[in-house]
This record gives structure tokens, C-alpha cells and sequence, in this order.
């Protein structure tokens, strides 16, 4: 439960700041220097606090009413800012305590700025629980958010009728770093987008979109606001720009997506289907072979920022642009890498071989493979890698390029497997011939479920699946 009241004075408003945790102190001070007459904002707060067993992360969104910028042609609008992602207290109660050198908690706080409507006196308060919504899957995954990243939510974020259904994140326009007794605090900002505005940053990148979004008044203008009652995208108030720009930055820079939770299987068929040993599809009799530990940090590493595909608002990472020394979806290359922070190469567990494939039949359901043509235009002929991890159990489907380091698949035994790991090696010729065999799969709504696609000779054959018939193959 949550309440929604003036925020207590804050610091220098009366004459016991030191009650105030250094790292609220440091946030609110950054607050004051933008809105030095607002002192006590309406601030929304959790009842029972996280660290007491509360289900809300957030201790308080405080929410504040931003004048704009007439001359930058800026609306008002609520500015929302949170407080908890990190760290308040610097005493363990709720995140560890690693000193002041690094980032504060998860390093970072959520913004959100909403077009204020005419004869609207107070902020709503939907979007504080939208925040809380965002840092519950911070919380639980322990997946930070970058400048950049998309979000697929899949439903309007304030529950009505609107087309703003996902979200991008980037640096808030106005609130500067914050320098705490525990770390270093960033402020990312929440905006709002519609559908074709999220697939677009999916198969090109975030930060493409939001520069596109900036240049559009209605669509967000410089400062990025929100405006739920938008009901044109940006493709659709400038057709051919806005496409024409995003095609340009697909074919120059590729995707920055490298993998997205699905629903997938794959199944051997150079083997006997009655060979339940080496059977590879979703589930092995009762018994599911275990993926590595180094096989989990590899794939967890590279769907870390991938997009989760899930019909229920719950959040997904969305880029694989990372910071703070992990991984980065570098610049374009090659020579990508399946390397991660822990790990110079794959290196096999040794009780799980590496065997080679003759045959492979991959499934997938309609929304997991309508991202196909994303994953080879976008990453391979790029030379980059692009994972499809079940959200069911182990099993992992990696299509890597003849520039990935790292991989077990090699142009020789393109087809792969390491327990339920499959990785499939594709040429850049097969690649272009399989992007026009599957060039319906763009305009899903024009054919029917069940699909297939075969190549028999290179002994390659996709199915997808409708959700209910996909569904059966894990029971």
C-alpha cells in the first residue's frame, strides 16, 4: 500500500538535516537546485518499507511540476523522481555498502516527466507505481538499466487506452550526477513510446529512436516527455523521414539487441527420436539436462539486456549496452565476441561434451519468430550473435556469424550442441537467402499458423508455432 502526502522538509528546511540518511540528503539536494520552491513536494511513499518486508523497493517517488521551456518548446509537465534504487542508508539494510568510489546502490534513480493536462492541479499518481513496477525487476533480476535501453511492457502504461504501451531510458535532461557519502547516483529517465517506436529500437537501438523522439514536439521534444493521450507514432506523423532514418541506421549500425527470453526448442534429427539421451528439445523425459555453470554465465550475459517476450507487464531487459565495466554491444565489427566479464572463451564444462550436429529442427512461437529476420539482418550480417533463451527451462538457441569468437560451432560442424545449448553457424550467403525465404515473417498477420521453412540441404528446418500447439510440446 502506498500514501500519498508532503514530503518531510527537506534538507536545510529545518533544523535537524543530520536526521536525514546521507544518501536521501545528496538526491533531495539535487532536487532543491531544480525546483528551490517546490521544498515539499507530494511525495509518494511505502507504507512498510522494503527493508521491512515491504513489497515496494522505492521509499518515495517524489513528484514535482516542471514549468517547462516555451522557448525550447517544452509543455509543463509533473516531473516524477524516485528514491531507492540507490543506496539511502550506507548501512547494509538494503543494498552493500562498497564505499564512495563507485555507483550508489544499483548507481542509478528513475525519472519520469508526464505532460500536465489542462486544469490538472495535482500529479497522477500511476506513474510512481509504474517506477515501483521497474525497480522490482531491478531488484529481483539484479539487471541495471543503461541510457539506451527499451522496455517492453506490453500494456499502456497508465491502464487506459493509450498507444503508449513500452518504454526507452535515457540520461534525464536536467538532473546533473550526484556525488554520496556511498557512491555515485545517475538519474535515468522514463519515455513513454508506442509499439512501432519500440520495434524500432529493437532492430536498430534505443539511443536511434530517442534522437528521432527528440526532433518530433508531439512525440516528445527535446526534454523527452511523456504524453499519454499521443495517438500518432513518429513513423506516422513523418512517414518517410522518420522510416527512411531508421532503415539508414539498421543497415549501417546493425541491432543492439544480442538475444531475448522466448519461447523456443530444438530438436536433433540426425539422431533417432527415440534416443532420449541426446534428445534436445525442451525437456529430456522428466529429467532436463543442466546447462553449465560457465554455459549459464555466458547466456546470462548476453540476455542480460535482451527483451523478454512476455505478454504480462513484467520487465524485460531491452539493449545490450552496458556500463560500469561490463559488457557492450561495441561498435560495428566483424569480430564480435561471446566473451564475458568471468570468462576469456567459452571453455566446455568438462563432464558435458561438445557434439556436432548433422540436422537440426528449430521451433519457435509466432512473436519469438517474428524476431528471426531481426536476428540476421541486424546481428549476423553484422558479425555479431544473437540468443534465444527458453523461458521454460535450459534450453538456449545461439545464432552466431563467421566473425564471432568463442563459438563451438565452426563453419565446418556449423550446427553445435552443449548440453541444450545449440549454436548454429550461418554464412553470410545462407543468411541473405534465408532473410528471403522468411521475408513474410515481417508481416506475421498475413499467414497462418503452423509454419515451416526448410533448407534440406543444409539440413535446417524453422517452425513456428501457434502459442497453444507450442505450448503442448512442454507437457
Amino acid at each position: 500500500m502506498e500514501t500519498v502526502a508532503p514530503v518531510a522538509p527537506g534538507p536545510g528546511a529545518g533544523p535537524f538535516p543530520s536526521l536525514f540518511p546521507p544518501g536521501l540528503h545528496g538526491i533531495y539536494g539535487e532536487c532543491r537546485r531544480l525546483y528551490p520552491e517546490q521544498p515539499n513536494p507530494l511525495q509518494v511513499t511505502a507504507i512498510l518499507k522494503y527493508w521491512l518486508g515491504g513489497p515496494d523497493p522505492l521509499d518515495y517517488v517524489s513528484m514535482y511540476r516542471n514549468l517547462g521551456s516555451p522557448t525550447q518548446n517544452v509543455p509543463e509537465h509533473w516531473h516524477y523522481v524516485s528514491f531507492g534504487l540507490s543506496d539511502l542508508y550506507g548501512d547494509n539494510r538494503v543494498h552493500e555498502f562498497t564505499g564512495s568510489d563507485g555507483p550508489s546502490g544499483f548507481g542509478f534513480e528513475l525519472t519520469f516527466r508526464l505532460k500536465r493536462e489542462t486544469g490538472e492541479s495535482a500529479p497522477p499518481t500511476w506513474p510512481a507505481e509504474l517506477m515501483q513496477g521497474l525497480a522490482r525487476y531491478v531488484f529481483q533480476s539484479e539487471n541495471t538499466f543503461c541510457s539506451g535501453d527499451h522496455v517492453s511492457w506490453h500494456s499502456p502504461l497508465d491502464n487506459s487506452e493509450s498507444r503508449i504501451q513500452h518504454m526507452l531510458l535515457t540520461e534525464d535532461p536536467q538532473m546533473q550526477p550526484v556525488q554520496t557519502p556511498f557512491g555515485i547516483v545517475t538519474f535515468l529517465q522514463i519515455v513513454g513510446v508506442c509499439t512501432e517506436e519500440l520495434h524500432a529500437a529493437q532492430q536498430w537501438n534505443g539511443q536511434g529512436i530517442l534522437e528521432l523522439l527528440r526532433t518530433v514536439p508531439v512525440a516528445g521534444g527535446p526534454w523527452l516527455i511523456t504524453d499519454m493521450r499521443r495517438g500518432e507514432t513518429i513513423f506516422e506523423i513523418d512517414p518517410h523521414l522518420q522510416q527512411d532514418r531508421v532503415d539508414k541506421g539498421i543497415e549501417t549500425d546493425g541491432s543492439n539487441l544480442s538475444g531475448v527470453s522466448a519461447k523456443c526448442a530444438w530438436d536433433d534429427l540426425s539422431r533417432p527420436p527415440e534416443d532420449d539421451e541426446d534428445s534436445r528439445s525442451i525437456c529430456i523425459g522428466t529429467h532436463p539436462r543442466r546447462l553449465s555453470g560457465k554455459d549459464t554465465e555466458q547466456i546470462r550475459e548476453t540476455l542480460r539486456r535482451g527483451l523478454e517476450i512476455n505478454s504480462k507487464p513484467i520487465l524485460p531487459p531491452i539493449s545490450t549496452q552496458r556500463q560500469n565495466g561490463l559488457n557492450t554491444d561495441r561498435a560495428p565489427s566483424r569480430k564480435d565476441s561471446l566473451e564475458s566479464d568471468s570468462s576469456a572463451a567459452i571453455i566446455p564444462h568438462e563432464l558435458i561434451r561438445t557434439r556436432q550436429l548433422e540436422s537440426v529442427h528449430l521451433k519457435f512461437n509466432q512473436e519469438s519468430g517474428a524476431l528471426i529476420p531481426l536476428c540476421l539482418r541486424g546481428r549476423l550480417l553484422h558479425g555479431r550473435h544473437f540468443t534465444y533463451k527458453s523461458i521454460t527451462g535450459d534450453t538456449a538457441i545461439t545464432f552466431v556469424s563467421t566473425g564471432v569468437e568463442g563459438a563451438f560451432a565452426t563453419e565446418e560442424h556449423p550446427y553445435a550442441a552443449h548440453g541444450p545449448w545449440l549454436q548454429i553457424l550461418l554464412t553470410e550467403e545462407f543468411v541473405e537467402r534465408m532473410l528471403e525465404d522468411l521475408e513474410d515473417l515481417s508481416s506475421p498477420e498475413e499467414f497462418k499458423l503452423p509454419k515451416e521453412y526448410s533448407w534440406p540441404e543444409k539440413k535446417l528446418k524453422v517452425s513456428i508455432l501457434p502459442d497453444a500447439v507450442f505450448d503442448n510440446l512442454l507437457h
